[in-house]
């Protein structure tokens, strides 16, 4: 089996050892560098490439005792990427010279932005890589990886989504550990959303554990819902698009009147995709976000969770283009009179919860908003 040098992401040994699937103890493991190569960052992305520099030292792993198993992991994990393996000679710190592989990217695929930082990498996308890495190898076997390749995005996100769970405390003083037990558990459907199924006891309210229950949970990232509001004209902005789970329960009007809303990428702060969603799905520059409360979208089926803003800004005019192309999105926007906005929440004209949870946070501060 061929001995592979590693440069970037994969040089995170808990990274390693999570894909290959055992411990990295049962492999020979060096610091090792490629003469003549420099590592970069690849420019938009998060993981680096490598590039021909006569006179740099690229930095990396030489890794021996592989298997085919593990060989079959490392490539269904990297499947959705375009590499072309080259032997070339890697020198270990006393010079002593071996034969490894190394993966070299498509020429002309990616852009090289400033030198790869290893370091800051892990201290930025490890934690939320192996969580990511996780979900993807659970499909090892069941999944082809081009399948998974067309998923890496949201299931980064969900993996963000996961990080952020995991800080969200408000002082229960229940342990999960102690009150809760896992018998059984399964991730067993990947799509854009994911659907994991759950066989648990928790403990009730008179002490004792409770019976086995089978739940699923549509697994999800994090999002932001947005309303703009213009506290000069006192006029909201609503965008209108065409929303497949209403028309998949047979609802006779799919095109849902809501506010700016979208998911948070990897590495974004809730306030950064507000902004960020705000442009892109209304074309609208916000001056400043005054935050309505975080909550589960339905907490009883989904591990959704919303950050709700009021958005300031300017509104000035609509559009019939908004949103991005690549994601399918088609969106429309009107403005509205603060008045004839109330009204039709009045008259349940609308059917989308954070617009309605929007409406009432800012019937309640309007008159603070326009002072």
């Amino acid at each position: 089996m061929p001995d592979l040098f590693f440069y970037g992401t994969l040089r995170h040994q808990p990274l390693l050892e999570l894909v290959i699937g055992r411990p990295l103890t049962q492999l020979t493991i060096a610091q090792a560098h490629l003469p003549d190569h420099a590592v970069y960052a690849v420019a938009g992305q998060v993981f680096p490439m490598i590039v021909s520099e006569k006179g740099s030292m690229a930095k990396g792993l030489l890794v021996q005792g592989f298997n085919q198993e593990d060989l079959n992991r490392l490539s269904y994990y990297e499947g959705g990427f375009v590499y072309d393996p080259s032997s070339q000679n890697v020198q270990l710190a006393d010079g002593t010279t071996f034969k490894a592989s190394v993966f070299f990217p498509e020429p002309g695929l990616w852009t090289p932005d400033g030198p790869w930082s290893q370091q800051d990498w892990v201290d930025r996308w490890a934690e939320v890589t192996l969580l990511a890495a996780q979900e993807e190898l659970a499909y090892y076997g069941r999944v082809d990886a081009t399948t998974i390749s067309r998923y890496f995005s949201p299931i980064r996100t969900r993996a963000w989504a996961r990080l952020a769970a995991r800080k969200r405390r408000t002082g229960d003083p229940r342990d999960t550990d102690k009150d809760v037990i896992v018998q059984g558990y399964k991730r067993a459907h990947l799509n854009y959303f994911g659907m994991d199924e759950l066989e648990v006891r928790h403990r009730r309210y008179d002490g004792t554990m409770g019976p086995v229950l089978h739940r699923s949970g549509l697994m999800q990232g994090a999002a932001v819902i947005v309303l703009p509001y213009d506290p000069v004209r006192d006029t909201v902005l609503l965008v209108e698009q065409f929303r497949a789970p209403v028309f998949l329960i047979d609802d006779p009007e799919p095109w849902m009147w809501e506010p700016v809303a979208g998911m948070i990428d990897p590495g974004e702060t809730p306030e950064q995709a507000a902004h960020r969603e705000a442009m892109e799905e209304a074309q609208v520059t916000l001056n400043a976000l005054e935050y309505a409360g975080g909550a589960y979208s339905s907490s009883g089926s989904s591990t959704e969770y919303l950050y709700l803003f009021v958005g300031l800004g300017d509104l000035t005019r609509t559009i019939d283009n908004g949103g991005v192309a690549s994601e399918g999105e088609d969106i429309r926007t009107q403005i509205l009179p603060y008045d004839t906005f109330m009204q039709k929440v009045g008259n349940n004209e609308f059917k989308d919860l954070p617009l309605l949870s929007l409406a009432h946070w800012l019937a309640r501060h309007r008159d603070r908003l326009r002072n």
